[in-house]
């Protein structure tokens, strides 16, 4: 597979993931009317596998998704898997940009693991993006005075999980194709959720399967676009990208739930774009004599 270091394939790859999770988050808050969260879960498992195993079957069948880190797929879907959950179980809480927009912690925590853990460097333009991303995030948020939501502290914690996620993806990477991570991470999520479902289930409504159909497809080849964006850059360049999502939110949450817009949002998205840019700035390379 390839890994040629691309910042630019990195956020063509990355412009798919922002596109279909923030086509999830729309679908999130209409399914989750009408079914528990354990049944979204266990269906967007369940059909996300039908359709990834086409592309499984083009590259092999089932030889491809061999690998010698089960243990290390199976505690990284245990938790997204609950990050996941929470992010699901907040947008019945707050408001669905707020949800994003908490979640955009992420990427402290991911920068953390990645320096830590993955030897990746954290240079300056990082450092910018992360903080100008950040700072547009509480920009657009404008935390309220008083007590604090409960689906701020969940959405706070699904995003810590998410950090925590994303780093693994990137150890992964080095040595697992994307569709053997995709395909743990269904099988481990769908055995997770399917014991819950079946204690709630109620059958849905026609309506409320064509969501959980959409849930199923971009949940599942949206995490296929960040594995590849993983493959072409480190994740500390990869995941400020992310932020642009936020301001995208909002616009959806003010387009089709009359979620408030206003000017502090187009600074925060402001704020968000010049942060990437400068994330995206190539990096210096050093002289010959000094390599």
């Amino acid at each position: 597979m390839d890994r040629t270091p691309s910042k630019t394939r990195a956020a063509l790859w990355m412009s798919g993931w922002l596109a279909l999770m923030l086509i999830v988050a729309v679908a999130g808050r209409e399914a989750t009317r009408e079914v528990n969260v354990f049944q979204l879960m266990a269906v967007r498992g369940v059909l996300g596998f039908a359709m990834l195993y086409p592309l499984i079957h083009m590259n092999g069948g089932f030889a491809i998704v061999k690998t010698a880190r089960v243990h290390v797929h199976i505690v990284r879907n245990l938790i997204h898997f609950c990050a996941q959950l929470g992010w699901f179980f907040a947008l019945t809480l707050i408001p669905i940009g707020q949800v994003v927009a908490i979640e955009f912690t992420m990427p402290i925590w991911t920068a953390i693991l990645a320096a830590s853990f993955l030897g990746e460097r954290m240079t300056l333009w990082k450092i910018v993006a992360m903080v100008l991303g950040l700072v547009g995030v509480f920009v657009i948020v404008r935390p309220a005075a008083g007590a604090i939501n409960p689906g701020q502290l969940i959405a706070l914690a699904a995003a810590v999980g998410f950090g925590i996620s994303v780093a693994v993806v990137k150890s992964l990477t080095r040595t697992e194709q994307t569709l053997t991570i995709m395909f743990w991470m269904l099988v481990v999520q769908s055995l997770a959720s399917i014991g819950p479902a079946v204690y709630v289930w109620t059958w849905p409504p026609l309506s409320t399967w064509g969501w959980l159909a959409v849930i199923a497809f971009c949940g599942t080849f949206s995490h296929y676009c960040m594995a590849r964006a993983l493959l072409h850059a480190d994740a500390t360049v990869v995941i400020p990208m992310d932020f642009v999502r936020v301001p995208l939110t909002a616009i959806a949450g003010w387009l089709i739930y009359a979620e408030r817009l206003d000017v502090y949002t187009v600074l925060g998205a402001a704020m968000i774009l010049a942060g990437n840019l400068m994330n995206l700035k190539p990096t210096a390379r050093k002289p010959a004599r000094a390599r």
